[in-house]
Protein backbone atom coordinates (compact mmCIF):
# COMPACT_ATOMS: atom_id res chain seq x y z
CA UNK A 1 0.00 0.00 0.00
CA UNK A 2 1.33 3.64 -0.79
CA UNK A 3 0.73 5.69 2.10
CA UNK A 4 0.93 9.77 1.85
CA UNK A 5 2.39 11.46 4.94
CA UNK A 6 1.09 14.91 5.66
CA UNK A 7 3.04 16.62 7.94
CA UNK A 8 1.75 19.10 9.94
CA UNK A 9 4.44 20.01 12.90
CA UNK A 10 8.04 20.94 12.76
CA UNK A 11 9.02 17.34 14.41
CA UNK A 12 11.67 15.00 12.92
CA UNK A 13 10.77 11.48 11.12
CA UNK A 14 12.88 10.05 14.68
CA UNK A 15 9.98 11.94 16.75
CA UNK A 16 7.17 10.54 14.37
CA UNK A 17 8.19 7.45 14.59
CA UNK A 18 8.50 7.78 18.36
CA UNK A 19 4.25 9.08 18.36
CA UNK A 20 3.14 6.26 15.68
CA UNK A 21 4.86 3.31 18.03
CA UNK A 22 3.33 4.97 21.86
CA UNK A 23 0.23 5.69 19.73
CA UNK A 24 0.28 9.48 19.53
CA UNK A 25 -0.40 9.31 15.95
CA UNK A 26 -3.80 9.88 14.14
CA UNK A 27 -4.75 7.26 11.06
CA UNK A 28 -6.84 8.32 8.13
CA UNK A 29 -7.51 5.53 6.10
CA UNK A 30 -10.69 6.49 4.25
CA UNK A 31 -13.23 9.72 4.83
CA UNK A 32 -13.29 13.29 4.52
CA UNK A 33 -9.40 13.94 3.87
CA UNK A 34 -9.99 17.45 4.65
CA UNK A 35 -11.74 17.13 7.77
CA UNK A 36 -8.79 14.77 9.00
CA UNK A 37 -6.31 17.54 8.19
CA UNK A 38 -8.04 19.78 10.02
CA UNK A 39 -8.17 18.22 12.82
CA UNK A 40 -4.65 17.04 12.66
CA UNK A 41 -3.16 20.29 12.48
CA UNK A 42 -5.79 21.31 15.43
CA UNK A 43 -4.13 18.58 17.79
CA UNK A 44 -0.57 18.97 16.10
CA UNK A 45 -0.60 15.23 15.20
CA UNK A 46 0.25 13.42 11.86
CA UNK A 47 -1.76 11.63 9.48
CA UNK A 48 -2.05 8.67 7.01
CA UNK A 49 -3.67 8.81 4.16
CA UNK A 50 -4.29 5.36 2.76
CA UNK A 51 -5.66 5.40 -0.69
CA UNK A 52 -9.51 5.39 -1.53
CA UNK A 53 -11.15 2.16 -2.19
CA UNK A 54 -11.27 1.60 -6.06
CA UNK A 55 -14.50 0.81 -8.13
CA UNK A 56 -13.12 -1.54 -10.33
CA UNK A 57 -11.02 -3.77 -7.84
CA UNK A 58 -13.34 -6.27 -7.32
CA UNK A 59 -14.35 -6.59 -11.42
CA UNK A 60 -10.49 -6.64 -12.01
CA UNK A 61 -9.82 -9.05 -9.75
CA UNK A 62 -12.63 -11.55 -11.35
CA UNK A 63 -11.18 -10.88 -14.96
CA UNK A 64 -7.66 -11.96 -14.37
CA UNK A 65 -7.74 -14.53 -11.55
CA UNK A 66 -11.20 -16.24 -11.52
CA UNK A 67 -11.39 -19.34 -13.58
CA UNK A 68 -14.94 -18.74 -14.45
CA UNK A 69 -14.04 -16.37 -16.58
CA UNK A 70 -11.84 -18.47 -18.71
CA UNK A 71 -14.43 -20.91 -18.77
CA UNK A 72 -17.31 -18.21 -20.02
CA UNK A 73 -14.54 -16.78 -22.62
CA UNK A 74 -13.76 -20.28 -23.93
CA UNK A 75 -17.21 -21.63 -23.83
CA UNK A 76 -18.68 -18.59 -25.87
CA UNK A 77 -15.80 -19.03 -28.51
CA UNK A 78 -16.26 -22.73 -28.66
CA UNK A 79 -20.22 -22.31 -29.32
CA UNK A 80 -19.38 -19.61 -32.34
CA UNK A 81 -17.17 -22.32 -33.77
CA UNK A 82 -20.08 -24.82 -33.60
CA UNK A 83 -21.88 -22.30 -35.93
CA UNK A 84 -19.65 -21.85 -38.41
CA UNK A 85 -20.21 -24.14 -41.02
CA UNK A 86 -23.76 -22.96 -40.86
CA UNK A 87 -23.09 -19.63 -41.34
CA UNK A 88 -20.84 -20.12 -44.09
CA UNK A 89 -23.20 -22.23 -46.19
CA UNK A 90 -26.15 -20.03 -45.71
CA UNK A 91 -25.98 -17.08 -47.87
CA UNK A 92 -28.53 -15.58 -46.63
CA UNK A 93 -27.02 -15.39 -43.09
CA UNK A 94 -26.18 -11.62 -42.20
CA UNK A 95 -24.67 -10.53 -38.95
CA UNK A 96 -24.96 -6.47 -39.67
CA UNK A 97 -28.07 -4.67 -38.16
CA UNK A 98 -30.20 -3.64 -40.32
CA UNK A 99 -29.23 0.21 -40.66
CA UNK A 100 -25.62 -0.95 -41.25
CA UNK A 101 -26.48 -3.35 -44.38
CA UNK A 102 -27.32 -1.33 -47.47
CA UNK A 103 -26.81 -3.89 -50.31
CA UNK A 104 -26.97 -7.93 -51.26
CA UNK A 105 -24.55 -9.76 -48.77
CA UNK A 106 -25.15 -13.11 -50.46
CA UNK A 107 -22.56 -13.37 -53.34
CA UNK A 108 -19.81 -11.13 -51.29
CA UNK A 109 -17.41 -12.96 -49.40
CA UNK A 110 -17.39 -14.07 -45.77
CA UNK A 111 -15.87 -11.85 -42.97
CA UNK A 112 -15.97 -11.70 -38.84
CA UNK A 113 -16.04 -8.75 -36.96
CA UNK A 114 -14.32 -8.75 -33.73
CA UNK A 115 -14.02 -5.68 -31.02
CA UNK A 116 -10.24 -5.66 -29.72
CA UNK A 117 -10.57 -4.48 -26.25
CA UNK A 118 -11.90 -7.27 -23.92
CA UNK A 119 -12.77 -9.02 -26.65
CA UNK A 120 -9.67 -10.89 -27.94
CA UNK A 121 -7.38 -9.06 -26.41
CA UNK A 122 -7.12 -8.68 -22.32
CA UNK A 123 -5.72 -5.44 -20.90
CA UNK A 124 -6.67 -5.84 -17.62
CA UNK A 125 -3.13 -5.28 -16.66
CA UNK A 126 -4.01 -1.40 -17.70
CA UNK A 127 -6.39 -1.78 -14.94
CA UNK A 128 -4.02 -2.52 -12.60
CA UNK A 129 -2.52 -0.09 -13.06
CA UNK A 130 -4.86 2.51 -12.49
CA UNK A 131 -5.85 0.28 -9.30
CA UNK A 132 -2.55 0.46 -8.05
CA UNK A 133 -1.76 4.29 -8.83
CA UNK A 134 -5.47 5.66 -7.69
CA UNK A 135 -6.32 7.14 -11.02
CA UNK A 136 -8.91 6.97 -14.11
CA UNK A 137 -9.03 6.02 -17.07
CA UNK A 138 -7.30 8.78 -19.33
CA UNK A 139 -6.27 8.97 -22.48
CA UNK A 140 -2.67 9.13 -22.25
CA UNK A 141 -2.06 6.09 -19.78
CA UNK A 142 -3.73 4.16 -22.71
CA UNK A 143 -2.37 5.28 -25.52
CA UNK A 144 1.39 4.19 -23.91
CA UNK A 145 -0.42 1.14 -23.06
CA UNK A 146 -1.63 0.56 -26.16
CA UNK A 147 1.83 1.31 -27.70
CA UNK A 148 3.55 -0.85 -25.66
CA UNK A 149 2.01 -4.19 -27.24
CA UNK A 150 1.96 -6.14 -24.32
CA UNK A 151 -2.06 -6.79 -24.55
CA UNK A 152 -2.65 -11.00 -24.63
CA UNK A 153 -5.13 -13.13 -25.87
CA UNK A 154 -8.23 -14.05 -24.28
CA UNK A 155 -9.05 -17.37 -23.90
CA UNK A 156 -10.86 -19.06 -26.77
CA UNK A 157 -10.52 -16.14 -29.25
CA UNK A 158 -7.04 -17.10 -31.17
CA UNK A 159 -8.44 -20.59 -31.92
CA UNK A 160 -11.60 -19.75 -33.34
CA UNK A 161 -10.30 -17.16 -35.70
CA UNK A 162 -7.42 -18.76 -36.85
CA UNK A 163 -9.94 -21.77 -37.65
CA UNK A 164 -12.15 -19.03 -39.36
CA UNK A 165 -9.48 -18.11 -41.58
CA UNK A 166 -8.37 -21.40 -42.80
CA UNK A 167 -11.61 -21.15 -43.59
CA UNK A 168 -11.36 -18.18 -45.73
CA UNK A 169 -13.26 -15.72 -43.41
CA UNK A 170 -11.10 -12.03 -43.03
CA UNK A 171 -11.53 -10.59 -39.62
CA UNK A 172 -11.80 -7.39 -39.42
CA UNK A 173 -11.28 -5.89 -35.61
CA UNK A 174 -13.35 -2.56 -34.86
CA UNK A 175 -12.18 -0.98 -32.16
CA UNK A 176 -12.67 2.54 -30.51
CA UNK A 177 -8.87 2.48 -29.87
CA UNK A 178 -8.31 6.19 -31.93
CA UNK A 179 -7.14 5.83 -35.15
CA UNK A 180 -3.87 6.72 -34.36
CA UNK A 181 -3.22 3.44 -32.24
CA UNK A 182 -3.66 1.47 -35.48
CA UNK A 183 -0.31 0.23 -36.22
CA UNK A 184 0.18 -0.48 -32.59
CA UNK A 185 -2.94 -2.48 -32.41
CA UNK A 186 -1.79 -4.57 -35.57
CA UNK A 187 1.52 -4.99 -34.30
CA UNK A 188 0.40 -6.44 -31.10
CA UNK A 189 -2.61 -8.61 -32.66
CA UNK A 190 0.15 -10.22 -35.30
CA UNK A 191 2.64 -10.52 -32.57
CA UNK A 192 0.48 -12.71 -30.37
CA UNK A 193 -1.26 -14.90 -33.80
CA UNK A 194 -4.18 -13.42 -34.70
CA UNK A 195 -4.94 -13.60 -38.30
CA UNK A 196 -4.77 -10.28 -39.64
CA UNK A 197 -2.14 -9.32 -42.37
CA UNK A 198 -2.77 -5.66 -43.23
CA UNK A 199 -3.49 -3.04 -41.02
CA UNK A 200 -6.47 -2.00 -42.69
CA UNK A 201 -8.14 -4.88 -41.15
CA UNK A 202 -8.00 -2.91 -38.06
CA UNK A 203 -10.76 0.20 -37.96
CA UNK A 204 -10.42 2.36 -34.93
CA UNK A 205 -12.36 5.30 -33.79
CA UNK A 206 -11.26 8.47 -36.02
CA UNK A 207 -11.57 6.28 -39.37
CA UNK A 208 -13.75 8.13 -41.94
CA UNK A 209 -16.12 6.06 -44.20
CA UNK A 210 -17.55 7.90 -47.37
CA UNK A 211 -20.85 8.34 -47.32
CA UNK A 212 -21.71 7.47 -43.86
CA UNK A 213 -21.45 10.56 -40.85
CA UNK A 214 -20.30 8.82 -37.30
CA UNK A 215 -22.02 10.05 -34.31
CA UNK A 216 -19.77 10.08 -31.45
CA UNK A 217 -17.92 6.92 -31.00
CA UNK A 218 -20.63 4.83 -32.92
CA UNK A 219 -19.17 1.87 -34.96
CA UNK A 220 -21.98 1.66 -37.73
CA UNK A 221 -20.31 3.63 -40.28
CA UNK A 222 -17.27 1.26 -39.80
CA UNK A 223 -19.43 -1.83 -39.63
CA UNK A 224 -21.36 -0.55 -42.62
CA UNK A 225 -17.67 0.18 -44.36
CA UNK A 226 -16.89 -3.84 -43.67
CA UNK A 227 -20.13 -4.38 -45.02
CA UNK A 228 -19.98 -2.94 -48.50
CA UNK A 229 -17.51 -5.81 -49.25
CA UNK A 230 -18.19 -8.52 -47.13
CA UNK A 231 -21.33 -10.68 -46.05
CA UNK A 232 -20.62 -10.51 -42.09
CA UNK A 233 -21.52 -14.39 -40.64
CA UNK A 234 -20.68 -12.93 -36.44
CA UNK A 235 -20.15 -9.76 -34.45
CA UNK A 236 -18.08 -10.48 -31.08
CA UNK A 237 -18.22 -8.03 -28.15
CA UNK A 238 -18.17 -6.71 -24.86
CA UNK A 239 -20.40 -3.76 -25.04
CA UNK A 240 -24.06 -3.58 -26.48
CA UNK A 241 -21.95 -0.63 -29.34
CA UNK A 242 -19.93 -3.48 -30.85
CA UNK A 243 -22.97 -4.65 -32.24
CA UNK A 244 -25.43 -1.88 -32.70
CA UNK A 245 -25.68 1.56 -32.27
CA UNK A 246 -27.30 3.23 -29.21
CA UNK A 247 -29.32 6.01 -29.46
CA UNK A 248 -29.74 6.79 -25.70
CA UNK A 249 -26.88 5.41 -23.51
CA UNK A 250 -29.42 4.57 -20.55
CA UNK A 251 -30.67 1.83 -19.09
CA UNK A 252 -33.91 1.27 -21.66
CA UNK A 253 -32.10 2.84 -24.39
CA UNK A 254 -29.71 0.56 -24.28
CA UNK A 255 -32.20 -2.73 -23.77
CA UNK A 256 -34.44 -0.79 -26.47
CA UNK A 257 -30.98 -1.01 -28.79
CA UNK A 258 -30.41 -4.60 -28.04
CA UNK A 259 -34.26 -6.09 -28.39
CA UNK A 260 -35.11 -6.30 -31.66
CA UNK A 261 -31.88 -8.66 -32.39
CA UNK A 262 -31.85 -10.83 -29.20
CA UNK A 263 -32.47 -14.11 -31.49
CA UNK A 264 -29.23 -13.35 -32.64
CA UNK A 265 -27.29 -13.61 -29.88
CA UNK A 266 -25.67 -16.77 -29.68
CA UNK A 267 -25.85 -17.24 -33.41
CA UNK A 268 -24.92 -14.42 -34.94
CA UNK A 269 -23.68 -11.94 -32.16
CA UNK A 270 -21.71 -13.07 -29.30
CA UNK A 271 -21.27 -10.97 -26.21
CA UNK A 272 -18.34 -11.52 -23.71
CA UNK A 273 -18.06 -10.32 -20.05
CA UNK A 274 -16.53 -7.22 -19.06
CA UNK A 275 -17.45 -6.14 -15.68
CA UNK A 276 -14.38 -3.66 -15.48
CA UNK A 277 -15.72 -0.92 -18.32
CA UNK A 278 -17.91 0.04 -20.82
CA UNK A 279 -20.79 2.38 -21.74
CA UNK A 280 -23.25 0.61 -19.35
CA UNK A 281 -20.87 2.12 -16.56
CA UNK A 282 -21.72 6.36 -17.50
CA UNK A 283 -25.33 5.46 -17.99
CA UNK A 284 -25.57 4.77 -14.25
CA UNK A 285 -24.88 8.49 -13.81
CA UNK A 286 -26.18 10.45 -16.60
CA UNK A 287 -23.28 10.27 -18.94
CA UNK A 288 -21.58 12.41 -17.07
CA UNK A 289 -17.66 12.29 -15.96
CA UNK A 290 -17.14 15.88 -14.88
CA UNK A 291 -18.92 14.41 -12.39
CA UNK A 292 -16.12 13.92 -8.98
CA UNK A 293 -15.76 10.18 -8.36
CA UNK A 294 -17.42 10.15 -4.93
CA UNK A 295 -20.33 11.65 -6.78
CA UNK A 296 -20.88 8.67 -9.93
CA UNK A 297 -19.89 6.23 -6.91
CA UNK A 298 -23.23 7.88 -4.92
CA UNK A 299 -25.00 7.65 -8.76
CA UNK A 300 -24.19 4.17 -8.95
CA UNK A 301 -25.07 2.58 -5.92
CA UNK A 302 -28.65 4.25 -5.80
CA UNK A 303 -29.09 2.72 -8.88
CA UNK A 304 -28.29 -0.59 -7.16
CA UNK A 305 -32.03 -2.72 -6.51
CA UNK A 306 -32.47 -4.03 -2.79
CA UNK A 307 -35.92 -6.51 -2.01
CA UNK A 308 -35.91 -5.55 1.59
Amino acid sequence: MHLVLSRLSAQSVTVLAAMLLGGCMTVTTHGDPAAATANASATGAYIVHAPPPHDGLNATAWFQKSVERDLVYGSIYRAAGEHLAAALADKSWDALPRGDRSNDASALPPAIIVDIDETVLDNSYSQVRQIRDGVDFNETDWAQWVQQGAATPLPGALAFLRAAADQGVTVFYISNRKANLTQASFDNLRAVGFPITDASQVLGNGVVVEGCEQHGSDKGCRREWVGRRFRVLMQFGDQVGDFVNIASNTEEGRRAAITPYLGWVGQRWWVLPNPMYGSWEPALFGNDWNLPPAARRAAKEAALEDLR
